[in-house]
């Protein structure tokens, strides 16, 4: 994943889109598996690690606090149309990932409301991850590299490299990648 990728104002975001997508891929082959088998409580734990830190504070910290703000300063309202939609949607992603982090104990302890809790978080939440990302893909950044050009876009990549340096929660980015790569080659 190259995380100075300067072509595009989305470039770097589309490659995060990749992995996010992959683990959401193994979290819903998880909750798909066998009914009588539980779920690996420890795999989900790591699933809802990466997805509040490299998904929300990582990833959808680059798109709230750089993206949508360059995009308004070409004329892209954030209150209306497609960023407020995303926006939108990223606390409802946070609502879900919340949701799993509270069920994760009660339902490692054999609690079945908080088992169903978890599973219907995490499949609200493979739902909502998935459409979204296809919309930001397929819609808004379509509309991000058009606009956003020549210095302006090497001006946000570059700002997307120092938020990439930063810890979340004592980890790197790297160190999240390298959690998601536990989820996605889980055995």
């Amino acid at each position: 994943m190259a995380s100075d990728d300067h072509t595009t104002p989305t470039a770097l975001l589309r490659q995060e889109h990749e992995l996010i997508l992959e683990v959401a891929g193994a979290l819903a082959e998880m909750l798909a598996g066998q009914p009588d088998e539980p779920l690996d409580y420890d795999t989900v734990s790591r699933c809802i690690t990466f997805f509040r830190l490299y998904a929300d504070a990582c990833h959808h910290g680059k798109e709230e606090d750089l993206l949508f703000p360059a995009l308004a300063a070409h004329g892209l309202p954030e209150q209306a149309g497609p960023v407020a939609v995303m926006l939108h949607e990223h606390e409802e992603g946070r609502a879900m990932v919340r949701t799993m982090g509270a069920s994760l104990p009660a339902a490692q302890a054999g609690e079945t409301a908080a088992d169903a809790s978890l599973t219907n978080a995490a499949a609200d939440f493979v739902e909502l991850i998935t459409a979204h990302i296809g919309k930001e893909n397929n819609i808004l950044f379509d509309i991000a590299d058009q606009l956003i050009t020549g210095p302006a876009c090497n001006d946000l990549c570059a700002a997307y490299g120092e938020l990439c340096d930063e810890l979340f929660e004592g980890r790197s980015k790297q160190d999240l990648v390298e959690i998601a790569s536990t989820i996605v080659n889980r055995s």
